[in-house]
């Protein structure tokens, strides 16, 4: 059996051997670690904003009969697009033609009754002059000339009547666009008001969206504060279907409610759009991107350079040593893949980007080349490490 105090003086001799152990045993420092370090370049950063939508139509209509009837014919083909003012349905006419000559019968014989009673009024004042009969005689000859004068004109009126009820049994479009199914078949007796299709008008097409109340309100205060470029008839919208391919045609935003929906705080908005092949159809659910601010000298940074604390949201920055340091800022709104920061940077700002859970407040780092960045408001920082700082590197590496 090994005797206690050789094996301890095999252990020294095993430590003493091995350079890496012998460095750990001596306390050395760790290299600094290596981290990307974005140079913040202020820019002016396109801001665009992105909500469900759904589709509706700018016009729906339907066609009701206005009289009742005989249903004799279907003239459209359902589901087909017509124009304002085609045949649809007619309805059996020959009652109303008989109306229609009844009232201009009843209009023949007011007129008659009108025109004998004038005849009557004018003997009756040329008596009167002559001082052949009184003026009672005249009085009631004015009378049945007036009584006469009414009866043609209620005859004229029952005849337009008849003619409006002759004119509705050919039901015609009220206005252009998609039709339905038909909801009484050929033959059917219609009462006045029965609903006989709809048309659905698909070109323009309304989208319909809402927005958080908050956000609505930023996007107004942008743009009246003078911050972002744009105005809210400048606006623009475009249409993303579930497939992630975008619709080709660009809309603008023609209405804005205003009041809060209390159930959900968001604000309805609605946006038009051309649909000339109806590729937008009522009911269909898509995504509307909202674009035309600009905001100008804006700051921003990647996601992952962005750290959570106790007192807030921070981002690490270095100084000319690459000693690393806390700043916090202030998130303004997320942008694609980056940060678009309101408070808290400015021009010439070192912030590390990538590698950020390997700093820590008051040491320094080791940055890396990267290429400069085109987009985002900041651009790669090129700045080398220190000479002690990349020999602690370099010895760590060969070891």
């Amino acid at each position: 059996m090994p005797r206690p105090h050789l094996l301890l003086t095999a252990a020294v001799v095993l430590v003493l051997s091995s350079p890496s152990l012998a460095q750990q045993a001596g306390g050395a420092a760790p290299p600094p670690p290596a981290v990307t370090v974005m140079t913040v370049k202020p820019e002016n950063v396109p801001v665009t904003y992105e909500y469900p939508a759904r589709v509706v139509a700018s016009r729906e209509v339907e066609v009701r009969a206005r009289v009742g009837g005989i249903v004799l014919k279907r003239t459209f083909n359902e589901g087909a697009r017509v124009k304002e003012g085609d045949l649809l349905f007619e309805i059996d006419r020959r009652p109303f033609e008989a109306e229609v000559a009844l009232a201009e019968a009843q209009l023949q014989q007011a007129q008659a009754q009108q025109a004998q009673a004038r005849r009557t009024e004018e003997r009756a004042q040329a008596l009167v002059r002559t001082g052949a009969t009184s003026t009672a005689n005249l009085d009631d000859a004015t009378s049945q000339r007036e009584l006469a004068d009414a009866t043609v004109a209620q005859a004229q009126a029952r005849l337009q009547t008849a003619t409006l009820s002759l004119d509705y049994a050919s039901v015609e479009a009220p206005a252009s666009g998609t039709t339905s199914r038909e909801q009484v078949p050929e033959g059917s007796l219609l009462t006045s008001g029965d609903l006989l299709t709809r048309i659905t008008q698909l070109d323009p097409a309304y989208v319909n969206f809402a927005a958080a109340d908050t956000e609505a309100f930023s996007i107004r205060r942008m743009i009246e504060e003078g911050t972002a470029e744009g105005s809210l008839d400048t606006l623009t919208v475009t249409v993303r279907f579930g497939n992630g391919t975008d619709y080709d045609q660009t809309g603008k935003i023609d209405f804005t409610s205003s009041s809060i929906d209390q159930a959900t705080g968001t604000i309805l908005s609605r946006a038009v759009l051309p649909n000339p092949g109806n590729q937008l159809l009522p009911g269909q659910f898509v995504r509307v991107e909202i674009n035309g601010l600009v905001v100008e000298n804006a700051v921003t940074i990647p996601t992952e350079a962005l750290m959570q604390g106790p007192q807030g949201t921070f981002v690490y920055t270095l100084d000319e040593k690459n000693v690393a340091a806390v700043r916090p800022v202030t998130v303004g709104r997320e942008l694609d893949k980056r940060l678009l920061i309101s408070n808290g940077l400015k021009a010439g700002d070192r912030v590390v980007a990538v590698g950020v859970i390997k700093v820590r407040p008051g040491s320094p780092v080791a940055p890396t080349d990267t290429p400069a960045a085109t987009d985002g408001g900041v651009a790669a920082a090129g700045a080398p490490p220190a000479p002690g700082v990349q020999a602690e590197a370099a010895t760590g590496a060969a070891q």
